[in-house]
């Protein structure tokens, strides 16, 4: 078995620095305990940065979308949700069908399951973005 398959995240290695030079708490034990790969490497059902995701949420009428992004561009009211917030921590590195679980600001646990990944960037060949 490879160690891929034993942890639950995948981060590019891209990804990884530039996540760890934001010095977030909140990204502290994700960037401690996933698998770092090179960007053309990474499957292309992993989110990344950037990555468009399709959401599925318990009890909502439909999936919604969101891009994961890095604080500086999050504009959560059109989707764009940053990765250091609890939502944003929870997605990076997961995978399409896996859960995706947080707790909020009020100290309440929410999940959702990543349904698919409508855009990756290292799936188009975007290795630097």
């Amino acid at each position: 078995m490879s160690s891929m398959n034993r942890r639950e995240r995948v981060l590019t290695e891209l990804d990884h620095v530039r996540l760890s030079k934001l010095g977030h708490q909140t990204l502290a034990d994700v960037l401690d305990e996933a698998e770092v790969v090179s960007p053309p490497s990474i499957p292309a059902d992993v989110v990344t940065m950037y990555s468009q995701v399709l959401i599925a949420e318990t009890g909502a009428p439909e999936p919604r979308k969101y891009t994961l992004c890095y604080p500086n561009d999050a504009e959560p009211q059109r989707g764009f949700i940053s990765v250091c917030s609890p939502f944003g921590a929870s997605l990076i590195g997961r995978r399409v069908g896996h859960d995706a679980v947080w707790t909020t600001p009020h100290g309440d646990e929410r999940a959702v399951t990543i349904q698919a990944l409508l855009f990756q960037p290292e799936a188009s060949g975007d290795y630097t973005t």
